[in-house]
């Protein structure tokens, strides 16, 4: 089974469910989490996909943590059936707690997929919150910014994002390597759509974190103004290809199915 674990839609940015479903049944993806726009906290166009695709898709809801009753809310879309809540990484509740949030959704069974910049992800406050929240996994988007223009380059800072393995509840997200490796220029007509060799940071994070907590996601549609999506899946399992089959199988499936609770769909569904 192929998941992808990092999807946006929208019928007013984006692309529509149904561009999304047209490219992952041309490259044999089986399912996809739609992650929810940031700073959209209406999440009925999700639910409805779902609805209409069963089996195809979950959702990762958001909810504003800085209103009052957004522990409520969160509450009312996990017994909807949302696999997972989208929060900044240094995302705090307005009430007296300001951990509120993040309790409501360990208590719940939601996981985490953290965005914010990448220097979020470096701070003492992030490696604290996580060691708060032991049974929450905390899954952190983009490759937690490293490599990434504007992102993370500095040696001592990657460090400090490899370090949080250390935490078994910490996941990543390894997204097309489009992302993090320079295009050519001129761009080839044919062969290779990078310049240079895939970066090492992929074998290091698999070193230090194991293919149990990386899932790759491609980042639709963003990732049409980079390599596109088939090659987001077919280069980043080729960089994959030398690892065992089960470690490849982890990464562009099971961890994502495990952690958010999917199963392959049926022909029907």
């Amino acid at each position: 089974m192929i998941v992808d674990s990092h999807c946006h839609t929208s019928p007013v940015w984006f692309e529509p469910v149904e561009t999304l479903l047209a490219v992952m049944q041309a490259n044999g993806v089986d399912c996809a989490l739609l992650t929810q726009l940031i700073g959209q906290y209406d999440n009925g166009y999700q639910q409805d996909c779902l609805r209409r695709y069963p089996g195809r898709f979950a959702s990762i809801v958001a909810v504003d943590p800085a209103r009052s009753d957004a522990e409520d809310e969160l509450r009312r879309l996990a017994a909807a059936g949302a696999r997972g809540v989208r929060l900044r990484g240094d995302a705090r509740s307005a009430g007296a707690d300001p951990f509120a949030i993040w309790a409501t959704a360990q208590s719940c069974g939601l996981p985490v997929s953290c965005f914010g910049p990448a220097t979020v992800f470096i701070q003492d406050a992030f490696a604290d919150l996580v060691a708060r929240f032991p049974r929450l996994p905390f899954v952190i988007e983009h490759f937690a910014g490293v490599g990434r223009p504007g992102g993370l380059t500095d040696e001592g800072e990657i460090n400090r994002v490899l370090d949080l393995a250390r935490y078994d509840n910490v996941l990543l997200k390894v997204p097309g390597l489009g992302e993090f490796v320079p295009r050519p220029t001129p761009l080839p007509a044919r062969g290779h759509s990078f310049k240079g060799e895939v970066p090492p940071m992929l074998k290091r994070t698999l070193d230090r974190f194991g293919s149990r907590r990386l899932m790759w996601g491609s980042d639709f549609p963003p990732v049409a103004s980079r390599e596109g999506y088939a090659n987001a899946l077919r280069l980043c399992r080729e960089a994959f290809a030398a690892e065992s089959a089960e470690v490849q199988n982890d990464i562009f499936g099971e961890t994502a199915a495990r952690v958010f609770g999917l199963s392959k769909p049926t022909a029907a569904g």
